[in-house]
């Protein structure tokens, strides 16, 4: 980790604070973890009970990457019945949809694939582009939210299995590197300030709309892989033997945009470097040395310069730059997200009354 962390800290160690932070939480959580362990066999027998002579028992998304793969993976292999639920935005890597349908292919589950309208899609991205604001990707986080919720609603299902773990999602990325996912106000906002295109096809999901379907509708998004002792390596070695699923070089990088933004935009517009959070999510939960980590660290986040170029022509031709207005926008500051205003301020006072009244 590195200064590009607001509010970042080192001790004479050189530890950084949010390292630090996150061992502290591994140990807070560990009996939450041994508790998900223990109550693995009563997670699915509920599962299987609220999906009873219904045509599927859970929703699992998917997105072509590790985690969701061998979430869905795990799903089958231990009895239930998964719909699978995929959102194509148009930027989906060659690679991602090779592992997709050898996934859905060998394990025997149906997929649902929602298609946003491109230009629809495009005109929403553009408009953020314009915007200036860091966490471009919240149009499609918020996107798979919502459509995972709406399937769940349509087939009367109460449980989203989810590929989001501790083992290597649990240090947070950093405040200032990414945005609340469920703010819908500020996507509005930023569309209505910058965009043409009608949003009609683009799923949403605003606060309140996820407190309805979780309060509600009783549907429940759960961190399946917390239920199973889960080390990537293995994990990926697991789904290359048997559902013949192929890597990507970093995590995320199943989409052409993903691996754009993340490995292009972010380092060089903004500062910022995902990988640093990845990699050290892996040390701390001992599944990679710091010297490993350096040294993935000391190569650029494209592992490929040939790849970067292609990437770099095809993302600006697809939506729509000249060299002279991308290298504008790149050498344009960043604008803060809640300069279009936001609903964070509204989920915080509503998370703070449910704690207070005995949630999570």
């Amino acid at each position: 980790m590195d200064t590009s962390v607001a509010g970042i800290t080192f001790d004479d160690n050189g530890v950084c604070s949010r390292c630090s932070d996150f061992v502290a939480h591994l140990e807070s959580v560990k009996e939450s973890v041994a508790d998900h362990l223990s109550h693995r066999e009563a997670l699915l027998a509920q599962v299987r009970a609220a999906g009873r002579r219904k045509q599927y028992d859970c929703i699992v998304g998917v997105s072509g990457g590790v985690d969701s793969s061998y979430a869905l993976y795990l799903a089958v292999r231990n009895g239930l019945r998964p719909l699978a639920v995929h959102l194509d935005n148009g930027w989906n890597s060659e690679l991602a949809a090779h592992n997709i349908s050898s996934l859905v292919g060998s394990l025997g589950v149906d997929l649902y694939t929602h298609v946003i309208d491109w230009e629809e899609n495009r005109d929403l991205q553009l408009s953020f582009f314009k915007a200036h604001v860091v966490d471009i990707e919240m149009l499609m986080d918020n996107a798979m939210l919502a459509l995972n919720y709406r399937q769940a609603a349509k087939h009367g299902l109460k449980h989203i299995l989810s590929g989001v773990n501790i083992a290597t999602e649990g240090m947070p990325m950093p405040e200032n590197w990414v945005h609340y996912k469920r703010d819908v106000r500020n996507i509005r906002a930023i569309h209505r300030r910058f965009g043409t295109v009608p949003i009609r096809t683009h799923p949403l999901l605003s606060t309140l709309g996820h407190a309805w379907y979780e309060v509600v509708r009783g549907i429940r998004w759960i961190p399946f892989l917390d239920y199973f002792p889960y080390r990537k390596a293995e994990a990926l070695e697991t789904l290359q033997r048997e559902v013949g699923y192929k890597p990507y070089p970093y995590k995320h990088y199943e989409s052409v945009f993903t691996r754009f933004y993340q490995a292009y935009i972010l380092p060089r517009k903004f500062g910022y470097d995902k990988r640093r959070v990845h990699l050290s999510t892996l040390i701390v939960t001992g599944q990679m040395t710091r010297d490993e980590a350096l040294a993935l660290l000391s190569t650029p986040p494209y592992p490929d310069a040939r790849q970067e170029e292609q990437d770099r022509v095809f993302v600006m031709k697809k939506l729509g730059f000249t060299e002279e207005n991308f290298g504008r926008y790149m050498a344009a500051p960043g604008v803060p997200h809640a300069y279009y205003g936001s609903e964070l301020g509204m989920y915080q006072r509503l998370r703070g009354i449910y704690r207070r009244i005995g949630g999570r």
